[in-house]
């Protein structure tokens, strides 16, 4: 009997058993792949997105950066992690930081529209922090740099696309859907926020279809009575502001 048990352990593969395959680009299983929404080929824009990205965002099964990476021409969507910016591990930021043509999306005082920017003394660079309104607060206090930098706001945001997921304010946008409107606006392209947004939709298309249901945000269920719980002191100061910084994603 111990010599069968023995034999029986003996068999059992040392390798973790299979799991389903993945898609070599988004890292998705195949079934629920969203590449075949990706623009073919990518996107040629001559503006640049650099993420600037909080590490909790890489724990979020459903984060949206990588559909822009993948929906750009390579080297147009940089992503760097951290919670102070830059630091010795981000290679050229700081170059990036130091340039006269890097705008900072972020909604201070002194941030003017980016439809008003003069885009004939482009290409620019764009930051973008990736995180939550409490995240991308604390990057943007803990980085000096980022103070440096000619600061932007979208002004006509719309709602978001990304309905699967409860959004603080009706005007907060995901990474992917903040970027490609910039983009958008920068490279005088309207038909660019569609395009690089297409595999959020198949995303979110592919959820519903299974189960999720679509998410009003957190002002909405407020206003109309529907918020299943006392609101916070966080929220309510969130509320209170006019503009979002469009991160609550992914």
């Amino acid at each position: 009997m111990e010599e069968e048990a023995w034999l029986d352990l003996v068999g059992i593969s040392a390798d973790p058993p299979n799991r389903r395959d993945k898609c070599e680009k988004c890292k998705r299983p195949v079934v629920v792949c969203w590449c075949p929404a990706l623009p073919h080929p990518p996107e040629a824009v001559s503006s640049q997105i650099v993420i600037l990205q909080h590490p909790a965002e890489e724990k979020r099964s459903l984060r949206t950066a990588l559909m822009l990476q993948l929906g750009l021409e390579p080297g147009k969507c940089v992503v760097y992690k951290g919670k102070r910016f830059p630091n010795k591990n981000h290679g050229e930021l700081q170059g990036i930081l130091d340039s006269p043509q890097t705008l900072l999306l972020y909604p201070s005082r002194d941030s003017v529209p980016l439809e008003e920017v003069d885009h004939s003394a482009g290409p620019y660079t764009l930051v973008l922090i990736d995180g939550t309104w409490p995240q991308a607060k604390a990057i943007y206090a803990s980085s000096p740099a980022l103070h440096r930098l000619r600061q932007v706001k979208l002004i006509a945001v719309g709602i978001s696309d990304y309905i699967i997921r409860t959004q603080p304010t009706e005007g907060c946008l995901s990474t992917l859907e903040t970027a490609a409107q910039c983009l958008a606006v920068l490279e005088a392209r309207p038909e660019l926020r569609n395009t690089l947004v297409r595999p959020l939709h198949t995303l979110c298309k592919f959820q519903l279809e299974n189960g999720a249901v679509e998410h009003q945000s957190k002002e909405f269920l407020l206003k109309n009575n529907q918020y299943p719980k006392p609101i916070g002191k966080r929220l309510s100061r969130l509320l209170r502001n006019t503009t979002c910084d469009g991160n609550e994603d992914t």
